[in-house]
Parts: structure tokens; sequence; C-alpha cells
């Protein structure tokens, strides 16, 4: 894609962390490892520390608590890459993006100066759980509770398609502290999860695509939680923390996509200018020019919008139904843009030994998680 960037994405300092972010991923996720972390259905912890020393991890964490005092370009060029470069099985995303602004803006002082370091070295992996198996979407409808119980809350319920739910050692838990109140009694917690007494781990789960990132079960039974960790301090304010945080979240998924969707393309471009068929090549057909020609146009259009959004996340402005249609919007041009490509490259698109079918199967989850495509609809549609 030759697509300028606009002026706020342009920086040598992002330039410069660009370049470094190649350097870590062509040594710690190249092919072979992460084909090894979709069969062992995990990335190393070894990896998450060496990610931290790099200075990849906690980017947009203030430096006091060992962060690198960034702001969400960082985040959006280092998910662009791991796209471009075949490794968004590595959660950095979800660590980075996702869970560690809960602790940045909700948590105590002394929280984040125990909390924070560990994060950003690698040696906290984050997770957060709000869906649960009866409650995906619809998060007014899940059924953990939380009861205070003295200085402890006990929380009890379970929560599924947990993000790195294996590894995760310090998990935001959503949970109701007043189950008639609807989305006014929910609270989130945030869980030592190798401390905690009634907290369980269900096995991996076994996925269509994402296979390297853990994904698992998380158990509470009777899980007692020191009072001081429900966030912001307040009982029935988690609702409100997870709707100011999803615009953000929703714009990180179509980050990844983007960078998904580069790859597939240099992938493609460069297999159907070599790949003989009919005299010439692939590339020759002007059925395969017009069809590269379809995708080179969505993805550009994606991309321009995803750059508009981020520049409205970074001066306060990103409402939710804006970050609703940059997920809607990018998550589905990834998927028409993946199948095209992989219709490209025929019979060797179905095989696995390709990078566009993992691809492919990895592509399918954007359009559900982080709200699926049809609650993107309804956000947007209340703002008409």
């Amino acid at each position: 894609m030759d697509l300028p960037r606009p002026a706020f994405m342009d920086s040598e300092e992002l330039r410069m962390f660009e370049d470094a972010v190649d350097r870590f991923l062509d040594d710690h996720a190249a092919p072979a490892k992460a084909a090894r972390w979709r069969e062992q259905g995990s990335v190393d912890k070894e990896t998450w520390r060496a990610a931290g020393a790099a200075g990849l991890l906690g980017l947009t964490v203030p430096e006091e608590y060992g962060g690198a005092g960034a702001d969400f370009r960082y985040d959006a060029v280092l998910m662009e890459r791991q796209g471009v470069k075949n490794a968004l099985g590595f959660a950095l995303s979800l660590h980075n993006a996702v869970v560690a602004p809960y602790i940045v803006d909700y948590a105590s002082e002394e929280q984040k100066r125990r909390w924070l370091p560990g994060v950003c070295t690698g040696e906290t992996i984050l997770a957060v759980a709000m869906s649960e198996p009866a409650a995906g979407s619809d998060l007014q409808g899940m059924k953990t509770t939380a009861r205070r119980d003295g200085d402890h809350y006990v929380i009890n319920g379970q929560k599924t398609f947990i993000s790195n739910g294996l590894h995760g050692s310090l998990i935001v838990v959503a949970a109701k502290t007043d189950p008639a109140a609807g989305a006014k009694g929910v609270s989130l917690f945030v869980v030592e999860a190798d401390e905690a007494e009634g907290f369980g781990r269900g096995k991996l789960l076994d996925k269509l695509g994402q296979e390297g990132r853990d994904t698992a079960e998380l158990f509470f039974n009777d899980m007692r939680v020191p009072a001081e960790n429900l966030l912001g301090g307040v009982e029935g304010k988690g609702f409100r923390m997870l709707m100011e945080k999803l615009p953000q979240e929703r714009l990180v998924i179509g980050w990844q996509a983007i960078g998904m969707i580069e790859a597939a393309l240099t992938a493609t471009l460069e297999y159907v200018k070599e790949r003989k068929a009919f005299g010439g090549t692939l590339f020759d057909l002007q059925n395969t020019q017009f069809k590269l020609a379809e995708c080179k146009t969505q993805a550009t259009v994606a991309k321009t919008f995803l750059y508009h959004c981020t520049d409205m996340l970074l001066q306060g402005r990103l409402d939710a139904a804006t970050a609703s249609m940059a997920k809607l919007f990018v998550t589905e041009a990834q998927a028409r843009i993946i199948d095209e490509c992989l219709q490209l490259f025929g019979g060797y698109g179905y095989m696995l030994e390709y990078p566009i079918a993992e691809m492919y199967k990895d592509a399918r989850a954007y359009r559900i998680y982080g709200g699926a495509s049809e609650i993107m609809k309804l956000l947007i549609a209340r703002s008409l």
C-alpha cells in the first residue's frame, strides 16, 4: 500500500520505533516460532519478557511506573507491523492497549506502583474477563457476582473466550455487585490470579484460528479478592469504565486487521506475479488485476478511516459510533480481501503451509470479538 502517512503519524521517532519492532519480530516471532505457538496454544513467557526488555510493553504507561509514556500511535505501529509480519498470535495489543489502560486510569496510586512495573517488563501478563457462556456482546446479561464480605469480595461465576487466559497473572474481571441494577450493578475487579483463593483456569479452547493465543475459560468458586482491588473504589462503575474503553479496543482490532490485510495483499501480489498460467503469469490476466485493484481500494479506504479515527482518539474526540464504524468497516473489508486473495492462490491457498490460509482462519474472529458486526450496526444506528 502506497498510502502516505498523515502528519501526526509521520515522525522520526515513530519510524525508529517501527524499525525496532521489525527487528524484534524478525528475531522473536519468525515463522518457525509462530508455528510453534500455534502448536502449543500459547506464546512462551520468555517471549513476553523479551518484549519487555525491548521496550514493547506498556507503551502508554507513564514513565514513573516503568512504561514508555508514549501515546496510541505507537500501539498502532506495533499492531500494524505484527500484522504485516504474521505475528498477531502474540497478544501484545491486548496487554498494552486494551487492559493496561484500565490499570493506568482507574487503579489507585499504590496499585499502579505495585502492578505496572511488571506489566512493562513482561513479568505480569494482563487479561480482561468479560464474556461468559451466556453473555457475550450483551454484557448486562453476565451472571458472575461479587459479594462484599468484610475486607474482601467473594466472586462466583465463569468467564469464557479469555485471551491470555492461560498465562494471564493480572486479570480485570467484570462482575455484578448488584444483580438487580442492570448496567449500574456491574463492577470491575483486578484479580491477582497467582494469589487468589478460589480461582481456576480451564483447558485451552480448541479454536478455528488464532491458535497461538492462549484462550481459556476462567472459574471463580468463592474467589476472595481484596476490597481495594475494586477498580475506581466504588461499586457500580464497571459498565461505564467498559464503555469508556471500548472505542479504543475497537480501534485496536481495526489496526490488527489492517496489518493482516497488508500482509495478505503483499503475499498475493508476489504469488500472482510468479505463478505461470495460460502462457503468462496470473497477474497478466485482467481478472486478477481487477480483483487486486478492488482489494487495494478497499484497503486504502479502510486505512484512511483508521488514521482519521486514531487522530480523533488522540484528541479525546472518538465516540462510540465512529469507533464502531471503524471496526465494522475494517473487519468486513478484511474478510472480503483475504477471501479474494485466497482465491487467487487457487488450491495452494487451501493449504495451511501457505500464510494466506492461516490468515483466512485467523480473520474470522475479528467480526465477532470486541463486539460482533451486528452489535456495531446497532450502535451506529443509534447515532442516526
